[in-house]
């Protein structure tokens, strides 16, 4: 009796381990995913960026005196959020992604 009570503990761990490794998997690739897809707009300007994501929610100047755009959205009810940092000479030059999949 007490070596199936350690059997059947010891599946329902393992299970429980293989669950989440699927899960950090998927996740993984998703964040992947959203990189690729925002890392195109690197080297491009910002009119160019506003044209395909339209108006940003939010711009301000960043401490380095760069333009900062930020694109707010909800999935599922958790916020997405996208920052690009625009250069003096209008190119987008970074971004940051915080909540999106």
């Amino acid at each position: 009796m007490h070596k199936l009570k350690f059997i059947l503990i010891s599946l329902f761990f393992l299970t429980l381990v293989a669950g989440c490794q699927t899960i950090k998997n998927k996740t993984d690739a998703i964040v992947e995913k959203e990189n690729a897809k925002l890392s195109e707009y690197i080297g491009k300007t910002s009119s160019n960026l506003q044209m395909e994501l339209g108006k940003p929610d939010e711009d301000f100047k960043n401490d380095k005196g760069n333009l900062e755009l930020v694109y707010n959205t909800k999935k599922y009810g958790i916020l997405c959020e996208r920052r690009f940092e625009v250069d003096s000479n209008s190119i987008v030059i970074g971004f940051v992604s915080n909540g999106c999949f």
